[in-house]
């Protein structure tokens, strides 16, 4: 059976259209949108002249430095005022990247340094969150490697954080981290096993899961086993989690032999450690993509429209996945940006449709140049993504 026909499009987001011809293989030709809509305002944002182009299929993506130097950026999250919230893992930083520019691209703020943070091995200062609701309560929320444990906590900017989920087990693998605001309004994380890979089969402990809570940090209403944060369960480590529309897709590493992306259902168990991959048993949900670990190992993951975006560490590329207007992937995904960057761990959607992603060469893994650690941009070329 073939699958549905490609998804309407919105002129407004272009990422996911450009993609789509790359990943159907059109001539680029047949892209070609023409120039990209100016802002709001009239004018487009003031950015660094882009660096460097790649292509996926016949598909080329230009790829601007916003900001270098960075040590270990994680997460990545949006104002209302188009700049972003930027997390450094070993620092314990949270700084802000424009929307206002410099000589050498965006400016780079220091907000300030998350006390108690104790970073070490896959530890650190990782997820970040805008409350949707930022313009009237200026607040965010952080998920954070602490002394004992791994834990959420909400601050007003400059203020220090109050913890409002504790007990996430930590170690120097595994801490998950990822943190983000679903369409439903609740707060999601994703945490790993801690390397005790009896956790992720048991619904009463933390590690191994997709949590939702509320922004108060209980378990939020419709949550699937009584009382409890547990949103999904039989993770290894989850870091990457976004929603194309109502589908939530998350995007975890495997150990020797398969890295996936899953879309996350209410209550299933996706097979960690009885499972690697796909393993066709109808007690667990099999991935919607899987890669070897040699091409992949990916930690951050953005949608725009039905595109999924992963950005990837060990397989040094980003990974463009497309899906159908059921949720199913159309046709094979397209590699971009292989070995020109080094590791790439963060990755988001930005409100102009273009994507942010960062290198991760400082994080003990990597071979950093001079520049590194870097915040890049990515925009389609030929009337892509975003606006150049």
């Amino acid at each position: 059976m073939s699958a549905p026909p490609p998804y309407p499009r919105s002129r407004r987001v272009r990422t996911a259209l450009a993609a789509s011809c790359a990943t159907l293989l059109l001539a680029a030709t047949g892209c070609s949108l023409g120039e990209p809509d100016p802002d709001p305002a009239g004018e487009p944002p003031n950015l660094p002249t882009p660096s460097a182009t790649a292509s996926a299929g016949d598909q080329a993506v230009v790829a601007t430095v916003l900001a270098r130097g960075l040590r270990v950026p994680w997460g990545i999250a949006f104002l209302p005022d188009g700049g972003a919230l930027v997390t450094e893992r070993d620092s314990g930083r949270i700084l802000q990247v424009g929307p206002e520019s410099s000589p050498d691209g965006l400016k780079i703020t220091e907000v300030q340094t998350i006390d108690g943070v104790a970073a070490g091995g896959e530890g650190g200062l990782l997820g970040i969150a805008v409350s949707p609701d930022f313009a009237q309560d200026r607040t965010v929320f952080v998920y954070y490697t602490a002394e004992r444990d791994n834990r959420i906590a909400r601050l007003r900017l400059g203020e220090a954080p109050t913890p409002i989920l504790t007990g996430i087990p930590k170690a120097g693998i595994h801490n998950g981290g990822g943190l983000a605001f679903g369409p439903d309004g609740q707060l999601y994380a994703s945490t790993g096993d801690a390397g005790d890979t009896a956790q992720s089969q048991d619904v009463k402990r933390l590690g191994g899961k997709i949590l939702r809570i509320t922004p108060e940090g209980k378990p939020a209403p419709g949550n699937p086993f009584p009382n409890s944060p547990v949103w999904s369960l039989g993770h290894r480590n989850v870091q990457g989690i976004a929603w194309d529309g109502d589908r939530m897709y998350a995007v975890e590493f495997g150990q020797n032999t398969w890295d996936e992306i899953n879309q996350i259902t209410k209550g299933k168990n996706y097979g960690w450690p009885e499972v690697e991959g796909r393993g066709g048993d109808e007690k667990y949900a099999d991935p919607i993509v899987q890669w070897s670990t040699d091409e992949a190992s990916c930690s951050g993951l953005a949608a725009v429209e039905r595109l999924l975006a992963t950005a990837c560490l060990r397989g040094q590329r980003l990974w463009l996945v497309e899906l159908t207007d059921t949720g199913t992937v159309l046709g094979q995904p397209q590699a971009l940006l292989t070995e020109q960057y080094g590791r790439l761990r963060a990755i988001a959607a930005a409100p102009d449709g273009s994507l942010w992603v960062s290198t991760s060469n400082h994080d003990g893994r990597g071979r950093p140049a001079p520049e590194d650690d870097r915040l890049l941009r990515l925009v389609f070329a030929g009337g892509g993504a975003g606006r150049s």
